[in-house]
């Protein structure tokens, strides 16, 4: 009897050791995060779609920097390999066509206009320019089947740039694929609670994104985290456990705001404009 019991605490203690290291960040790196500590991000930029200056546009991000706001944007590849700034897989929402961004040319992407604007969905490229290094900026790589050529394309392009910048992914591949081939490059794992946010996903799935044990091939140095699920079980167990830094996605409202304040120390926000940092 107490063989078979010593078996089950010494299986239950190897299992808990193995969750513990798939669990581990990054986490030596902090310093180095500060800038991003310093101001509000602008999640897409500071946007409008309802104006003149729509998500991860231009203008966007032209309005985010004039108020001296961080910036967060999301890249993705044609079908011909340019790097385009745009969030969603489908342009329907934010173009009114219905047809998928990486089965599109880069010259008919220049077709269509951003929600009510006259703006167009940017180069990556051009987004660079117009930001010029002035805020801080996060690069969300979009995890589709062209993960690797645009992690690529990413790389080199903000290779020459300036300005403080960061990487960030939901997929582990891209945020592993930077440790691996840039890391120096400061690297973020974001996720949810996806059992409650993709309730169609595979079960297996969701757990491992859910409870981020892909960090012991990605090594994130922050996790990005939708703030209300803030209290998720691994989630919390790794802020008490390890030094890492705790970025809250996407805060719309002040109240949201003040109610994230006591896990995350940056902030990425749409939909209002924050009361001054």
């Amino acid at each position: 009897m107490l063989t078979a019991t010593m078996i089950v605490l010494s299986v239950l203690v190897l299992l808990l050791a193995v969750y513990l290291i798939c669990l581990a960040p990054c986490g030596k790196r902090g310093e180095r995060f500060r800038p991003f500590e310093e101001v509000y991000i602008a999640h897409r930029g500071f946007f409008d779609n309802k104006g003149p200056a729509p998500e991860n546009s231009l203008a966007a991000f032209a309005a985010a920097t004039e108020r001296g706001y961080g910036i967060e944007l999301d890249v993705q590849l044609t079908r011909d390999g340019y790097l385009v700034v745009f969030h969603d897989g489908n342009l329907k929402r934010m173009c009114g066509v219905d047809r998928e961004v990486e089965e599109c040319t880069y010259e008919e992407l220049c077709r269509y206009t951003l929600a009510s604007s006259q703006e167009k969905i940017p180069l990556f490229s051009e987004a660079l320019a117009v930001i010029g290094g002035k805020v801080p900026l996060i690069v969300e790589i979009k995890n589709s089947p062209k993960w690797r050529e645009a992690s690529e394309e990413t790389a080199k392009l903000l290779d020459t740039y300036t300005g403080i910048y960061c990487l960030e992914s939901f997929g582990p591949r891209i945020v592993a694929w930077y440790r691996k081939n840039r890391p120096d490059v400061i690297r973020g794992q974001l996720s949810t609670n996806y059992f409650k946010d993709e309730p169609e996903m595979r079960f297996w799935h969701k757990l491992w994104l859910t409870n981020l044990l892909y960090n012991v091939k990605a090594k994130p140095d922050f996790i990005a985290y939708h703030h209300i699920h803030k209290n998720q079980f691994s989630y919390r167990l790794l802020r008490k456990l390890f030094r890492v830094k705790n970025v809250a996605w996407t805060i719309k409202n002040q109240e949201q705001l003040e109610a994230a304040k006591d896990v995350f120390t940056c902030i990425i926000f749409d939909s209002f404009t924050p009361d001054e940092q």
